[in-house]
């Protein structure tokens, strides 16, 4: 009999750990969810979180299309409970993008899809902005333009600094890419 109630008592003790246990993981997934991603552009998810570490350079290789544009720096973004994009394209047909090429360590920004800009030489770097005096990995043009590499995934790279000039001047500071495919 007493085998029984301690086998009993033991069962329901393990059953009350495990469902609590699922429960937090439940709740902890959900809190990690909700702050990797803060809306999204067009089918496309803006990630808060900042990459930890140096990212490899060969994820910035291809062709980027602009998709997202947010007024302020990425702090006000994470802070943000309810952030806005403002971009708007002036393309009638096409695109503004972005091609990056690693191996050359060169990249061509391109107004409506047409090819008539030049090459630019540029340097993916981590280690101590110029700009904003943090760790992190950043994109060095010509020595005086600085722009942090936020994130970069496979689908999405999240970029800040002074990227499009014509929305520099309305504050826009963060913005959202597409990799074009």
């Amino acid at each position: 009999m007493k085998k029984i109630i301690l086998a009993i008592a033991t069962v329901a003790l393990l059953q009350s750990c495990i469902v609590s246990t699922a429960a937090k993981a439940v709740k902890g997934v959900a809190k990690v969810g909700y702050k990797a991603v803060k809306g999204t552009v067009k089918g496309v998810s803006w990630a808060v979180s900042k990459a930890a570490g140096k990212i490899d350079e060969d994820r910035i290789d291809g062709t980027w299309k602009i998709v997202g544009a947010y007024n302020g720096s990425f702090e006000q973004f994470s802070n943000d409970p309810n952030p806005e994009t403002s971009f708007n394209s002036d393309c009638v047909e096409g695109y503004d993008q972005i091609i990056f090429n690693s191996r050359r360590s060169k990249f061509k920004p391109v107004h409506c899809s047409t090819e008539k800009e030049d090459w630019q030489k540029y340097d993916f770097e981590f280690g101590k902005n110029p700009l904003t005096k943090e760790k992190e990995n950043y994109i060095d043009i010509n020595g005086n333009n600085y722009l942090s590499v936020i994130d970069i995934n496979n689908k999405t790279m999240i970029l800040e600094g002074s990227l499009m000039p014509k929305l520099s001047f309305s504050g826009a500071k963060l913005f959202l890419l597409e990799k074009v495919k």
